[in-house]
């Protein structure tokens, strides 16, 4: 098994385009078959495919069509996401979503796996061989919607059955790393709440006042897991055309979003 070919030497098409989200251009989607996906014609192979991970939960938390911690969002925010990624680049991206999980290999046939309300998420021991060899084969793990103290103790317990901590520590991103540069030029990054903050004013939940920018990193200095604690960007791409949603947060998290996809796919 093998990742799909990675690519280089994207163009960058502009971001004003993120605007059109919020005139509704794309509150009409399709929902796909449960951990499944449609099938279009001529649709099938591309550079870059999107795949969310499904996971067994401690706890029921989901939001999305089908249930379980795993699907909070899904499957607009993916839809929309994947919609930006080909307007705002030439990235050469399959224009469907993908759910994959730890019982099959398919994992190995995508570059990069979104996973959100990771304190819920736990493995068995072969789920959880499955994904170390993934990360450490050339996968990509992006980390969302998660907050405060006991949300990050709960990731934490699940994430080291995967990778442990004497091998793979967790460290900070600073603006300068390499990761916000790939494609746009990041500078200082802030909280990206998700919808409640139409409601509430607040950018947190919980005790997670603080964003938290982290990532693991393998034995070259390749990112593999990008934390994304106290905030929500699934969020903001799912409201991005919610005009009561600020636009400098829908802009924030495609702009984080669209650097990460570049960096799993150049690294």
């Amino acid at each position: 098994m093998r990742l799909l070919p990675r690519t280089s030497g994207v163009l960058l098409i502009g971001l004003t385009g993120v605007l059109a989200f919020q005139n509704g251009g794309f509150r009409q989607f399709q929902r796909p078959p449960l951990g499944g996906y449609y099938e279009t014609a001529g649709d099938s192979k591309h550079e870059f495919a999107w795949s969310r991970l499904q996971y067994n939960s401690l706890s029921f938390g989901g939001f999305g069509r089908g249930g379980g911690a795993w699907s909070r969002d899904y499957p607009k925010a993916d839809i929309t996401f994947l919609a930006a990624l080909r307007r705002l680049t030439r990235i050469d991206a399959r224009s469907y979503q993908q759910v994959v999980n730890l019982d099959r290999e398919d994992i190995f046939n995508y570059p990069f796996v979104y996973a959100v309300q990771v304190e819920t998420w736990t493995f068995s021991e072969e789920q959880a061989k499955r994904l170390r060899e993934y990360l450490l084969k050339g996968g990509f793990l992006m980390v969302d919607d998660f907050h405060g103290t006991a949300d990050w103790e709960s990731f934490l317990r699940g994430m080291r059955m995967v990778l442990p901590a004497e091998r793979f520590p967790i460290t900070d991103l600073a603006d300068g790393d390499e990761i916000f540069h790939v494609l746009y030029d990041i500078g200082q990054r802030f909280q990206v709440p998700g919808e409640q903050f139409v409601q509430t004013g607040r950018t947190y939940e919980k005790d997670g006042y603080v964003p938290k920018w982290r990532a693991i990193r393998d034995d070259k200095g390749r990112i593999i897991v990008a934390i994304c604690h106290n905030m929500h960007l699934g969020d903001a791409w799912e409201w991005a055309d919610d005009s009561e949603y600020p636009e400098a947060f829908a802009s924030m998290a495609f702009r984080v979003g669209i650097d990460y996809v570049m960096y799993s796919m150049t690294h």
